[in-house]
């Protein structure tokens, strides 16, 4: 039996105003997205991450960031400012890779990214530092449970721009997630041809994230896209279903 996809569409939610430490972002998306007429229940909303970290004040001024000798070392290796490096530091497990102005750190989380996911862009102050969420799942979770009502659950993914090893170009990936499973799991099930499927496993959540993604442009100012028609089912957490263990993990 062939297995047709439903549409999905995919609406940036315009008008949210700048976001402060906090602000009640699970209100401010409900004002803008009743403002354009879109109903929350039944879908999935993705959030960029940089509104999350500000309305949970995730943010470093970096005049007040003493740069230790590592710091130090770095940033006048690669002409960076040691401040920022130092934020960097501290956010970080371990380097993983530090080479032509790019350094690349395991988050306390368990993401492998650049910088640990520090960024001035789009910042409150021109030396002032967003950091990621402490904990993107349980941000993702209180913004879902926020936003659900009676009428129908709202998922919630939590997306930030990565780059990525062997391809040019950033993509947006999930960082968090609650209200639905972040990956399918199509093992045991059939293709087309009638083969079992034995390792087809979608990382759904980072796929909504990178639609959601065509539609975030850092100049457009929309951190909130819904989707849609999505048939999400399930429930977890992105640090538990997508961040491969180092055990099985052949590249670290």
């Amino acid at each position: 039996m062939t297995i047709r996809p439903a549409p999905l569409r995919l609406i940036p939610l315009f008008g949210l105003p700048e976001i402060a430490p906090g602000s009640d972002l699970a209100g401010l998306i409900r004002d803008a997205a009743r403002e354009q007429g879109v109903a929350l229940a039944g879908c999935v909303v993705v959030v960029c991450q940089k509104i999350v970290s500000k309305a949970e004040g995730r943010l470093v001024d970096l005049a007040d960031v003493t740069p230790g000798e590592l710091a130090r070392e770095i940033g006048a290796e690669h002409g960076r400012d040691p401040r920022q490096v130092e934020v960097v530091l501290r956010e970080s497990r371990r380097i993983v890779r530090r080479g032509r102005g790019v350094l690349i750190t395991e988050t306390h989380h368990g993401f492998v990214c650049a910088n640990s996911g520090v960024d001035l862009s789009n910042a409150p102050g021109p030396d002032v530092a967003v950091l990621l969420p402490v904990d993107p799942d349980a941000s993702a979770k209180r913004l879902s449970d926020a936003l659900s009502t009676p009428a129908g659950r709202t998922p919630v993914v939590i997306s930030d721009t990565f780059g990525r090893p062997w391809r040019e170009g950033l993509v947006d990936v999930a960082l968090g997630s609650a209200g639905l499973a972040p990956i399918r799991d199509d093992r045991g099930t059939m293709d087309r041809a009638g083969r079992e499927l034995q390792v087809t496993q979608p990382a759904t959540a980072d796929q909504l994230a990178a639609a959601a993604g065509l539609l975030m442009w850092k100049s457009a100012g929309v951190p909130v896209v819904v989707i849609e028609g999505f048939p999400f089912e399930g429930d977890g957490t992105v640090r538990r279903a997508l961040l491969r263990d180092s055990a099985t993990d052949l590249f670290r």
